[in-house]
């Protein structure tokens, strides 16, 4: 799992090319990359082939590795936690006054969609259980305890938590308050 390769080659390549001075077209020039392109990567809009990037690294003179070097790997830990106001700020050149704040970026091929909102109530231990998704899990309010494995999370309004459910996982409700969240199930699809 990863928080988002997308946006740190994107952030890269913008970062890089500003210290380098340049400009899109001086490195789309260069890349025989359209500026279009690269504009489209540089805001997290385009995916770049292996090809592009390696003309892109070309073109500002730093090695392929240096492009995506902070592409976040989640130290191999079964789920990515997101506390409220950690998400990355991304700025678009193209949507000035509007602000966006990434959470999760990943490819989940071939899956169902189900999105729920779920209330816990005051009290409620619901055992481990496995599923076969992936699972998107946003507090709304309340805090709700999460097992996942063998880690226990605690997670309040505003946090995110993102996990395979082929994880053993349960929550709990402590509190003397209904939990809500809203929690996005990407259904694998039975073979």
């Amino acid at each position: 799992m990863k928080r988002d390769s997308l946006s740190a080659v994107g952030k890269t390549i913008k970062r890089i090319r500003k210290e380098h001075k340049m400009s899109l077209k001086d490195v789309a020039e260069k890349s025989n990359v359209t500026a279009g392109l690269l504009s489209k990567i540089e805001n997290f809009r385009a995916i770049p082939s292996l090809p592009v990037l390696q003309s892109i690294s070309a073109a500002l003179d730093v090695n392929l590795v240096d492009l995506v070097r902070e592409v976040n790997t989640n130290d191999g830990k079964p789920y990515i936690l997101i506390r409220k106001g950690e998400g990355d700020m991304e700025e678009r050149e193209d949507s000035q006054g509007v602000s966006y704040e990434l959470l999760i970026t990943d490819s989940i091929s071939n899956s169902y969609l189900r999105t729920v909102v779920v209330s816990v109530n005051p009290g409620v231990f619901r055992e481990q259980v496995v599923t076969d998704c992936w699972e998107i899990d946003y507090i709304l309010s309340g805090e709700i305890i999460y097992q996942i494995s063998d880690e226990t999370v605690v997670l309040k309004e505003g946090d995110i938590i993102y996990y395979d459910g082929n994880f053993p996982h349960s929550m709990e409700n402590k509190s003397s308050e209904i939990a809500k969240m809203i929690t996005f199930y990407f259904m694998k699809p039975n073979v």
